[in-house]
């Protein structure tokens, strides 16, 4: 006998990025603009494919303003030369969002005068980099060295080094480059690690002859033992808490965060079955509230596990074709999807993350997913005594998964129950006013 059975298990793959991130997308280093233009970044998606010391980094944005005032300045460990930097695919990290999602999973209780049966448990040769740069052809007098320049699609970019990090804000500067208030204090660190800095800007000529309706994100291939993201850049265009969102690919297994604590975020929770329609709503007040209880000062782990396969899946695995188009070197033709995705949600400020987020390559495989469960309660007609049992237990069921929900969101318990008895009313059969 059943208590409940899977009828329908529906995925609703859920954009992070439309539900917990400002309109306003980008890349982890800062804006710069020409003029007098103001430019805010709140939030970015980074893809970062890592084995060893090999990493290709690709920063995707959806910048919101006009095309002539973007520039874009990264620390990056290297001087990069053009064959190390590509054009990415944006349609590859909607792919990667789809497939590590936080979900809702909906199941459906059979008869209960069936057989009882548990619902079941959640699921639980390397491509060549390119050689490093050749000699750098300009010396600045401000103790800025081009080390090196060329373009790549409707990019032009430019490699730079720096003594001093005035030198470098004045550089800037007199190439057209208006420098937020308050970089020089924050390139400095960079330049006493020896960093470089990408800097990116747009060809609007070839911008326009490519037709395109949006930047297109931007890949870096590199060797280097660091293993960061350099985010205090990114706060000096922001106005407050900005979103990250970044997708470690490795063939070992988790990445972790090193330097912050990395929690996972709530999971396997029964909700009330009225959330379904209100998803993007509860996970923004679950992460929100999550977030707060932890001071603001964690990473949250949203999803880690071998692409090889997913149980269940809210979107297919990524192929070979794709992971390579996400940065993954490391697979062979015929081999296996060896591609362990680990999925970190960090909102950050200021003043609850004052250092870059450094990472480290473990052989953790633990799998894991933010996964949230609709319970819906059999309707029919029961008259086996299990059957009147499992009637009489509803409403201690549905108590808990308004009191789970009020927890988990800080909604109102008494709009909760609510609209808990209203979805009831409008499911009940209206004869059963009359027939029970």
């Amino acid at each position: 006998m059943k208590i409940w059975q899977v009828l329908k298990s529906a995925l609703v793959a859920v954009l992070l990025l439309l539900l917990c991130v400002p309109a306003a997308q980008a890349f982890c280093g800062f804006y710069v603009a020409k003029a007098d233009s103001k430019l805010y970044n709140q939030a970015s998606q980074v893809v970062i494919a890592k084995d060893g010391n090999r990493t290709i980094l690709t920063m995707a944005n959806d910048y919101q303003g006009a095309i002539k005032d973007f520039a874009l300045v990264v620390p990056v460990p290297v001087v990069l030369q053009q064959e190390q930097v590509r054009i990415g695919d944006a349609q590859i990290i909607e792919r990667l969002d789809s497939f590590s999602a936080p979900r809702l999973v909906e199941y459906f209780d059979e008869d209960p005068c069936e057989v009882l049966r548990p619902m079941p448990a959640p699921g639980a040769s390397r491509g060549p980099i390119p050689a490093m740069a050749p000699a750098p052809y300009q010396e600045d007098s401000l103790g800025v060295t081009v080390e090196a320049k060329f373009s790549v699609g409707e990019y032009d970019i430019v490699v730079l080094s720096a003594k001093e990090s005035d030198g470098l804000e004045t550089w800037l500067n007199q190439n057209g480059y208006q420098i937020p208030s308050g970089a020089s204090p924050l390139l400095r660190p960079y330049i006493r690690q020896n960093m470089k800095f990408f800097v990116a800007k747009v060809n609007l000529a070839e911008f326009e002859k490519g037709g395109y309706s949006f930047l297109r994100p931007l890949m870096i291939a590199y060797e280097s033992p660091k293993f960061m993201l350099p985010i205090r850049l990114g706060m000096i265009n922001s106005t407050g808490e900005q979103d990250l969102i970044v997708y470690v690919l490795s063939p070992k297994g988790q990445a972790e965060i090193t330097n912050y604590r990395t929690v996972n975020v709530p999971s396997n929770a029964e909700i009330p079955v009225f959330v379904k329609a209100q998803f993007a709503d509860f996970y923004k007040a679950m992460f929100n509230t999550s977030y707060n209880r932890e001071g603001k000062k964690v990473a949250f782990l949203e999803y880690a596990w071998n692409m090889a396969g997913c149980d269940p899946c809210s979107a297919d695995p990524l192929n070979q074709e794709e992971l390579k188009k996400a940065g993954v070197f490391w697979l062979t033709p015929n081999g296996n999807n060896n591609v362990f995705v680990t999925r970190l949600h960090v909102r950050y400020s200021r003043d609850k993350f004052p250092e870059d987020l450094m990472f480290q390559e473990t052989s953790n495989q633990q799998s894991f997913q933010g996964r949230y469960v609709l319970r819906h309660p059999f309707k029919g007609a029961v008259s086996c005594e299990a059957g009147k049992q499992y009637q009489k237990s509803l409403p201690a069921r549905f108590e808990q998964e308004a009191q789970t929900l009020a927890k988990l969101t800080g909604w109102n318990m008494q709009e909760i129950r609510n609209k808990m008895k209203q979805l009831q009313s409008q499911q009940t059969p209206f004869w059963r006013s009359i027939w029970p």
